[in-house]
């Protein structure tokens, strides 16, 4: 045998070995490529159903998300609608207000014009009286006509003086009617509270007004913010209000944070703090006067007058005051020291709510104290404490005295000894430089002048210009609370003797 044919056969059979397992691991590696394509196209399946079911998810939290969004939105469209409303009524009631003024002042333009010409009316009427009794008088009494017309001058002089004194009467008690009246409607109080800046002025009023319309709907006051540098005001005639709109203003401003639902908590807070400090100035003043057994509402309504002043005087200190000096008098002359007391504390319990109520404070004070089952001798003493009411007791009397000393003091309203004997002196030399006065006296603290005059140099007509006179006069030239009243008295005393 050919010793190269067993090498040949060998490589042969190799390369057929070789080949077989080529093969074999060419259908291996088939099989593994079917297999791996079998399984992408499961997970191609797996990741579409799960992109799919994804794809839901997303839509479904993109319409969720739309409809809160779009909830959101028709929610604050509500409440943007409700404050143009609310806007739209604000300004409907201002112009009703502005309309009723204006038709006011034109019902005075025409009272003006109609007083006008009645006046002329009545000049004419005097004219034609005046040259028909000269013509009746120089044919009936042969007068010259200077005499004629000087004696109808003075008879004509003497009827218009009497109708135009009547005009003025009338015209100033309706004066001081409607005066009384505004002065009821317009806003008495108010309150300054200081800024660190303008900037925060705008900070106030907040977006399209929002904060400053909250601030006035939860307080009850009326929030100015005008040119004033650094300031704005409150204005508003509950004193407690005010004040609990300034501690609740004072408060938002230091915190720097103003929204409408800060501005409740804070004019909450404020309330809740004012609430304690009334209650604790009313029992500290009955603790102070030993005044025991109150009502509850009557403590709060004695907090209450701690906020409110006359003249400058604090009404709760005043009421202490009164309380005091109306036991120790009636101790002294053997009347109910325990009622006068307690009528003395109590006797501008009306103050506490007159802005609230119809009538004087001692009217309304005299009703709060029957509700409150006082006695009826103090809540007669309460009603009498001006006379508003007969004076029916020692303690009526008392309380009123005790009330008029301490109102009339010097120093009791913001006025230093020296200033109060200079007003006093004042209003007696305006009243002395004027023809005709007898004697004059400041009474009442200064805040009424009575003037005596002479009966033979001053008649009534001539009184009522006086009293005029004088007031403008006071008016011009001095300064002073409150305001003085100006009474003229005439006074003819006839006297005769019987031997």
């Amino acid at each position: 045998m050919h010793t190269w044919l067993i090498p040949a056969i060998v490589a042969v059979m190799a390369v057929a070995i070789a080949y077989v397992a080529y093969r074999s691991k060419l259908a291996a590696a088939q099989k593994q490529i079917d297999e791996d394509r079998a399984e992408a196209a499961q997970i191609r399946e797996s990741a579409a159903e799960q992109v799919e079911a994804e794809r839901r998810e997303l839509k479904l939290a993109a319409k969720e998300e739309a409809l809160k969004l779009r909830e959101q939105v028709e929610a604050e469209v509500k409440s943007e609608r409700d404050e143009l409303g609310k806007t739209k009524r604000r300004l409907e009631e201002r112009e009703d207000r502005i309309e009723r003024m204006t038709t006011e002042m034109d019902n005075r333009s025409q009272n003006l014009r109609n007083r006008e010409e009645e006046m002329e009316r009545q000049e004419q009427r005097g004219e034609e009286l005046l040259a028909e009794q000269e013509r009746e008088l120089q044919r009936v009494a042969g007068m010259t006509r200077p005499e004629a017309r000087q004696m109808l001058l003075a008879q004509v002089e003497d009827e218009i003086t009497q109708d135009a004194n009547q005009l003025v009467r009338q015209t100033m008690a309706k004066a001081e009617e409607e005066a009384d009246r505004k002065a009821n409607e317009i806003i008495a109080w108010a309150s300054v509270v200081p800024l660190p800046s303008d900037d925060m002025k705008g900070r106030i009023i907040g977006r399209e007004g929002r904060n400053i319309r909250a601030f006035e709907q939860a307080t009850g006051v009326d929030l100015i913010v005008d040119d004033t540098p650094e300031a704005v005001v409150l204005s508003g005639f509950d004193p407690v209000r005010r004040e609990v709109a300034r501690m609740a203003l004072t408060t938002l401003i230091s915190d720097g944070r103003i929204h409408p639902g800060r501005i409740e908590e804070s004019v909450e807070r404020a309330r809740e703090e004012i609430e304690e400090k009334m209650k604790v100035a009313g029992e500290q003043a009955t603790f102070e006067t030993g005044v025991s057994g109150l009502h509850p509402e009557l403590v709060r309504l004695l907090g209450k007058l701690v906020f409110r002043t006359s003249y400058g005087q604090n009404v709760l200190k005043h009421s202490i005051e009164v309380a005091h000096l109306a036991g120790a008098m009636a101790g002294e002359c053997g009347a109910r020291v325990a009622i006068a007391r307690r009528a003395g504390l109590l006797h501008d319990i009306g103050k506490a709510v007159d802005y609230e109520r119809d009538g004087s404070h001692a009217l309304i004070g005299m009703e709060i104290a029957r509700s409150r089952q006082e006695p009826e001798a103090v809540v007669h003493a309460i009603a009498a404490h001006h006379e508003e009411v007969p004076m029916e007791s020692v303690e009526a009397f008392l309380v009123q005295a005790a009330d008029a000393i301490s109102a009339a003091r010097p120093g009791a309203r913001r006025e230093t000894l020296e200033s109060y004997l200079k007003r006093l002196e004042g209003l007696e030399s305006i009243a002395k430089s004027f023809q005709g006065v007898d004697k004059c006296y400041a009474i009442q603290a200064g805040r009424e002048l009575r003037v005596m005059v002479k009966p033979d140099r001053v008649d009534d007509r001539e009184a009522h210009r006086l009293a005029k006179e004088m007031a403008e006069r006071i008016q011009g030239e001095m300064e002073y609370p409150g305001q003085i009243r100006v009474t003229v008295i005439r006074e003819t005393r006839a006297v005769e003797y019987a031997q």
